[in-house]
């Protein structure tokens, strides 16, 4: 859905800036299809798969990064 904010565009302006829109997004080819699901070194239950870090003073830093 396209918005105009400021202005008063006339039909034939906003047909030209939506063509403008439309060809921009065929030549990034943004409607190749659905996304791709991220890869598996991203999914956040990898982290925290082995063990849980100890508790202490600095086991905040190391929720992430465990090791």
């Amino acid at each position: 859905m396209i918005k105009v904010i400021r202005g008063n565009p006339t039909p034939e302006e906003l047909a030209a800036a939506l063509t403008v829109v439309q060809a921009r997004v065929r030549a990034s080819g943004a409607e190749a299809g659905p996304p791709e699901p991220p890869a598996a070194w991203s999914a956040p239950g990898r982290v925290l798969r082995d063990r849980l870090p100890e508790p202490g003073p600095r086991s905040w830093a190391r929720t992430y990064w465990p090791g």
